[in-house]
């Protein structure tokens, strides 16, 4: 990967792509530590201390905004608006006959999409700015209030520069990914959301030195905290290496292409394959099972101490150390990971293609055959896929429970995000080396 990075930055072209991208993260990084006006800063760093220790919506948005969430800065409400429509987009893409045929007319069709997904970005975070901001008003720290005005007509126009400023920092930030797509390298929205993760890294850092610190205050009680802190930055490395094993991992479908004459020529004849991935569905499942089981400790977050009794076990139950919120993270994960599956393969279509275009898989049928043993192999693929995000993202839950390190501000979601991005990145810009035809730099 370095050596990639070593060679594109010799060409003058890719040195100037590679330096906008950078530009632009810096650009990122500056308006997600510019806090939003009429707030009190110092009564908002009280009240969101705890919102990365509480395993709530709050604390999965402050981890995907790289800590802007929690500050309330002009980034707080970081790509995930973007990344919602394009998930709404998708959906809506399969399930309206209209938007599926407009998906299908090439290039003019995917621009009309793109650009109803921006309006969609705009109105999500739109309605996240004004949750985010009720939110605001409503709460204290120390009996201090954190907007500034709360009453009159210096109210309205508070609510309505910090909601503006809200919804303009996530149109920004949209326009800052799609710049990234245009004159830098990668994909834009996960160029921002790779640099909001790894500015959590340092505080990840910072905790494990804490651990580390109460371990010499206290060797006898504190003394394993000398073993698991290598021992965490060991299975670190090992998952990562895993991902980076499964990500190019696939399964092969075998194909071959019957013989045919045309005019005075011969076509086909030759063998190929259908290239299915073992990683298909990405990090989609994941984020779609922790957004779900983090409502009930996001409700019980807005409801505040005062809970008890049969919410208060209701609560507990989903608790991110339970063993329930455990075993329905795990389900819902396989569940998402074969619905994923079904939006991006069709079966049906894949056997008529084949059969269209004089295709067979051997030893299998045209038609109804195929489709079921291509419905066959992607089940089996999605499994395995399914079973090691799971595993994935149940790791940092079993590694805190087992050792009691908890809240290192990263997961196995953050890690997902961090490798793929990066080997993404990374292939960008072999590719375009050689589009360039630069022999020699890829040997």
């Amino acid at each position: 990967m370095f050596k990639t990075i070593r060679n594109a930055w010799s060409i003058p072209e890719l040195r100037k792509k590679i330096l906008f991208t950078f530009f632009i993260i810096v650009v990122f990084r500056f308006g997600s530590v510019v806090p939003v006006p009429f707030l009190n800063v110092t009564a908002l760093k009280g009240l969101m201390g705890t919102v990365s220790e509480s395993g709530t919506a709050l604390s999965y948005l402050d981890m995907m905004s790289g800590g802007a969430f929690s500050n309330a800065t002009l980034f707080a409400m970081s790509v995930l608006p973007y990344i919602n429509s394009s998930i709404i987009m998708q959906l809506l893409t399969v399930a309206i006959p209209p938007l599926e045929r407009l998906a299908k007319e090439g290039e003019e069709g995917r621009k009309k999409i793109s650009a109803i997904t921006r309006y969609i970005t705009v109105v999500l975070g739109l309605i996240q700015g004004t949750v985010y901001y009720f939110y605001l008003h409503n709460s204290s720290y120390n009996s201090e209030s954190i907007v500034k005005y709360t009453s009159g007509w210096q109210q309205v126009f508070a609510a309505f520069v910090i909601i503006m400023a809200f919804t303009a920092g996530t149109a920004m930030m949209m326009w800052l990914g799609e710049q990234i797509n245009q004159f830098g390298i990668g994909n834009g929205i996960s160029i921002l959301l790779f640099a909001g993760i790894v500015a959590r890294l340092p505080q990840t850092v910072n905790i494990l030195g804490k651990y580390l610190s109460a371990a010499n205050q206290d060797p006898t009680g504190y003394g394993k905290y000398y073993f698991f802190v290598p021992l965490f930055i060991v299975v670190f490395l090992i998952v990562i290496w895993v991902i980076v094993f499964m990500n190019d991992a696939e399964h092969r479908i075998p194909i071959q292409y019957a013989k045919r004459v045309v005019g005075r020529k011969m076509y086909g004849g030759q063998s190929s394959h259908i290239p299915v991935k073992v990683g298909m569905s990405g990090v989609m499942p994941i984020i779609f099972a922790s957004s779900i089981l983090s409502i009930p400790s996001t409700i019980e977050f807005f409801m505040g101490q005062n809970v008890t009794g049969f919410w208060k076990t209701f609560f507990n139950a989903f608790s991110t150390t339970g063993w329930l919120y455990s075993l329905i993270y795990f389900f819902l994960i396989i569940m998402f990971a074969y619905f994923y599956m079904t939006i991006q393969y069709n079966p049906l279509e894949m056997a008529n293609n084949l059969r269209q275009n004089n295709g067979t898989i051997p030893g299998i049928r045209p038609g109804k055959p195929t489709s079921d043993f291509i419905a066959k192999i992607l089940s089996k693929v999605t499994l395995i896929g399914a079973l090691f995000l799971a595993a994935i993202a149940l790791l940092p839950i079993i590694f805190g429970a087992a050792t009691d390190m908890r809240n290192l501000s990263i997961g196995g979601t953050s890690i997902l995000i961090l490798v793929g991005v990066a080997l993404e990145t990374v292939k960008q810009l072999e590719s375009q080396m050689m589009m360039r035809h630069y022999k020699g730099f890829l040997d």
